[in-house]
């Protein structure tokens, strides 16, 4: 017995195996450029990232620069594909990965600029603290300095947040 065929078919397919796609043409060079400065600005925002975590103010000025390198990363990448798309063209290779490394590089620059924001007193003082120590024991006696008083900032914000909630909630509760 004879299996359907549609018209213009290539045969019966094995099973679990899906039919063969249609290859688009590669994207025009301007498109692959794009991409690939998606990608090469998606690395550099993550090198940026780990290159700027030692000294405390050039690492607000790098978290900056990683957090607008790892935009355009984001943007270009996405750019690229739309363009792909609408051309009829295959996706550029290198434009996921910008997208994705471009992402990473967003959310990391973000969270180390709000933790800048936060602790910037604690933060601070404690590179001081440890410019000036020349002993372990004093690099010791720093780091306890620097985790009592993140320590306390962290309390006093989650009091902070929960006394803000409590004052919310008694505005909304109805008075009779």
């Amino acid at each position: 017995m004879a299996r359907y065929q549609p018209q213009g078919g290539r045969g019966p397919q094995p099973r679990g195996m899906l039919p063969a796609r249609r290859q688009l043409p590669p994207p025009e060079p301007p498109v692959r450029q794009r991409a690939l400065t998606a990608m090469v600005l998606g690395v550099l925002s993550l090198i940026a990232l780990m290159l700027g975590l030692g000294n405390l103010r050039r690492g607000i000025f790098v978290a900056v620069l990683a957090l607008l390198f790892a935009a355009g990363a984001i943007w270009l990448g996405a750019t690229a594909s739309k363009k792909a798309r609408r051309s009829g063209t295959a996706r550029p290779r290198w434009a996921a990965g910008g997208v994705v490394l471009g992402s990473i590089g967003l959310v990391f620059s973000a969270l180390w600029l709000l933790v800048l924001a936060v602790f910037w007193p604690q933060l601070n003082a404690y590179y001081t603290c440890m410019n000036g120590a020349n002993t372990v024991t004093a690099q010791q006696a720093c780091h306890k300095q620097f985790t009592d008083s993140v320590g306390s900032e962290i309390s006093l914000l989650q009091n902070g947040r929960l006394r803000f909630f409590m004052i919310r909630a008694r505005r909304r509760r109805p008075t009779g």
